[in-house]
């Protein structure tokens, strides 16, 4: 579904086709129970990052149109896999896309793409910054071609700035962004966060200032252009400690597991593995002082109040671990959570290990798919979950330029075309 995009089609007034558009888009989610049916989105980002963004968006019921490099496509294609085919991470970063090849950097390439944006509702790009506008397709180059269009861009450290253009990668962020100079122990090195989680974070930010772009597009009829650095994502996912730090003149220190403010907060050995506990409130306190047997210490002035117990965190911690290494995880469970104290705990669990989560499972948030090659597949679920709402409209990852015939017949290109472009490396 396409709505009208200039005076002339129609004769309507803004206005009222913006009204028509809003009424439409609607009345189509609600067919299809797809929150964000109606929606295309040009997908030019790969690996990590961008991918994911869009990914939320698909799983919403975007359709997104992943264009690709001719032959070689996302460099994330080739990453943990059966040997000859396409990354498993690949296959869950990009679930529920379109595909084509399309060489954006070419004269010829970018003129088929200003085609393709003359339909589409938003553009994302994770290039560095300023390499879509020194190829002609920056955002004036677009909305010249679409008013309506939003133009997301998602960058190491955005588009302004004396660090702008520069390279980065997920540790360049987390580590730019203040938050490895948080993680880890105190007599320890800085830590990266497990996982690629700056490039999830920025992923997480880009998905929902584009759903924030679309609706205010909506709103005024004319798109705006976001301009996302990735140090800015991460920055402003520490802790709030930049404030406290200007306010009380005290500085973010590594505490492991802990937590600066807050006690008993920690990861404890048990006997067969390791489990979380966290508190912080007094009432919660009590409870798990009497569930491990030590109701005195709840009155004890060096652990009674909120204040007292941060400033005595190790020797709090230390107490209910050396209560827990006498147990296993499923005693210390039962004894804490909701059959017992009912305070927050749960066991450390590795991604493999939740894959038959009976929570997760209830929630379906682990997915099976069968997969053409690979016979089945397990990708992540998406945790947007609307009442009434269908999944996306497909399920995999597409093969590399899988949609060039369909999405390419839309803008006018036959097999012929395609042919000659194939033959001059631009699809």
């Amino acid at each position: 579904m396409r709505s009208a995009r200039r005076d002339s089609q129609g004769g309507a007034c803004p206005g009222r086709r913006r009204l028509a558009s809003a009424v439409a888009l609607v009345a189509c989610a609600l067919v299809a129970g797809r929150v964000l049916e109606g929606i295309r989105v040009l997908d030019l980002t790969r690996v990590v990052a961008g991918p994911f963004a869009t990914a939320i968006l698909a799983d919403l019921g975007a359709d997104v149109i992943k264009v690709e490099r001719p032959r070689t496509g996302d460099d994330y294609r080739h990453g943990p896999s059966r040997e000859g085919h396409t990354s498993l991470a690949f296959e869950n970063t990009n679930r529920g896309k379109r595909s084509v090849t399309l060489d954006v950097g070419t004269p010829a390439g970018r003129d088929v793409f200003l085609r393709l944006v003359e339909r589409a509702d938003v553009v994302v790009e994770n290039f560095r910054a300023g390499w879509m506008t020194a190829h002609g397709l920056g955002p004036d180059a677009l909305r010249a071609r679409n008013p309506r269009l939003v133009v997301a861009a998602l960058s190491g450290f955005g588009a302004t700035g004396p660090r702008a253009g520069e390279a980065s990668y997920d540790i360049v962020a987390q580590a730019s962004g203040g938050l490895m100079a948080m993680t880890g122990f105190s007599e320890g090195p800085p830590i990266r966060g497990g996982g690629a989680l700056a490039d999830f974070v920025g992923g997480l930010y880009l998905a929902l200032g584009i759903v924030a772009g679309v609706r205010d597009r909506d709103r005024a009829g004319r798109g705006r252009t976001l301009d996302l650095s990735n140090q800015d994502a991460v920055f402003a996912i520490t802790d709030s400690w930049a404030t406290i730090a200007a306010g009380l003149d005290v500085r973010a220190e590594r505490v492991g597991n802990q937590h600066a403010f807050s006690a008993p907060y920690d990861a404890l050995e048990a006997r067969d593995g390791w489990v979380v506990v966290g508190t912080a409130s007094n009432k919660l306190f009590r409870r798990l002082c009497a569930a491990i047997g030590r109701p005195q210490l709840a009155s004890d002035e060096r652990y009674k109040h909120h204040r007292a117990r941060a400033r005595n965190r190790r020797e709090v911690n230390a107490l209910v671990g050396a209560w827990v290494r006498e147990r296993t995880c499923a005693e210390v469970l039962r004894a804490l959570g909701p059959e017992g104290a009912d305070v927050p705990c749960a066991r450390v669990a590795r991604p493999d290990e939740l894959i038959d989560d009976p929570q997760l499972q209830a929630r379906g948030m682990i997915e099976r798919h069968p997969h053409p090659a690979l016979g089945e597949i397990v990708l992540h679920g998406n945790p947007l979950r609307f009442s009434e709402a269908e999944p996306r409209a497909r399920s995999l990852a597409p093969a590399l330029g899988e949609h060039n015939r369909e999405i390419f017949a839309e803008i006018g290109l036959g097999d012929a075309d395609l042919e000659r472009l194939t033959a001059d490396g631009v699809v």
